[in-house]
């Protein structure tokens, strides 16, 4: 099945804002394109699709400098009428809202963003992107581990339900050879291998790394210790 690289264009001024919300885009979107202000963001757009490039999605914040985010939709507008936005801002305006019902608006967030409802929001109009494009993760992209845990094989990212688990580089390069060993008792031999690349590295440096990674999936433990052998990620855990 042929895979499709989803795109979106974040459109905010202030920096904190723009480095949050770019933290989340990039949790669910393949490209995430950042611009300060709506000129920038114009400029962007138009040059991408001069590339025969799109965004599937553009987030944008409505008072900015230089160019307003209604001014960049419009633009915007001229050159692709069935782009899809999401508005995030400090106030609901009620003449922005008026403004915006024609046009295809997934959304509109105000500031403090409630970080739960603009993931589902997400996360929905990531699927819309795909079921326009006829297009959905190939089977093996999402492996649900048990009722609690999913790891998504295209970021690299582990999920407890909604939420991102937070792993350190070693910590997720263990899993990784976990997941692509499922069904299979991998040796500690083969973890100093590949993830710390000298077979020699020392037992506790190992044991330690394993045992921050099991205690990061305490709410439902996967990870099964064969011991004096090695750890396995059984088929029979995953949930069909």
């Amino acid at each position: 099945m042929k895979k499709y690289s989803t795109r979106v264009l974040l459109v905010e001024d202030e920096d904190v804002a723009r480095k949050t919300l770019s933290f989340y885009l990039n949790n669910i979107f393949d490209e995430v394109i950042v611009a300060c202000d709506g000129e920038e963001a114009s400029s962007i757009f138009k040059m991408n699709l001069e590339q025969e490039k799109q965004f599937d999605l553009v987030l944008t914040d409505l008072k900015m400098p230089n160019k307003d985010g209604l001014s960049m939709i419009d633009d915007i507008r001229i050159l692709v009428p069935n782009q899809r936005f999401i508005i995030v801002s400090a106030h609901k305006n009620e003449d922005d809202l008026l403004k915006l019902i024609n046009l295809r608006v997934l959304g509109y967030f105000v500031k403090p963003l409630n970080i739960d409802n603009m993931m589902e929001m997400l996360k929905k109009a990531k699927e819309e992107v795909l079921a326009d494009n006829d297009l959905t993760y190939v089977e093996d992209t999402l492996l649900v581990v048990n009722n609690v845990y999913t790891y998504n094989k295209l970021n690299d990212k582990l999920y407890n339900k909604e939420n991102i688990v937070k792993l350190s580089k070693k910590e997720l390069d263990i899993l990784k050879v976990l997941i692509d060993n499922v069904g299979e008792v991998v040796p500690v031999e083969k973890f100093k291998e590949i993830v710390w690349d000298d077979i020699n590295t020392n037992d506790s440096a190992f044991r330690t790394v394993m045992k921050r990674l099991k205690d990061k999936v305490k709410d439902n433990d996967f990870i099964i210790s064969h011991k004096g052998y090695g750890y396995i990620i059984e088929k029979q855990l995953l949930k069909e």
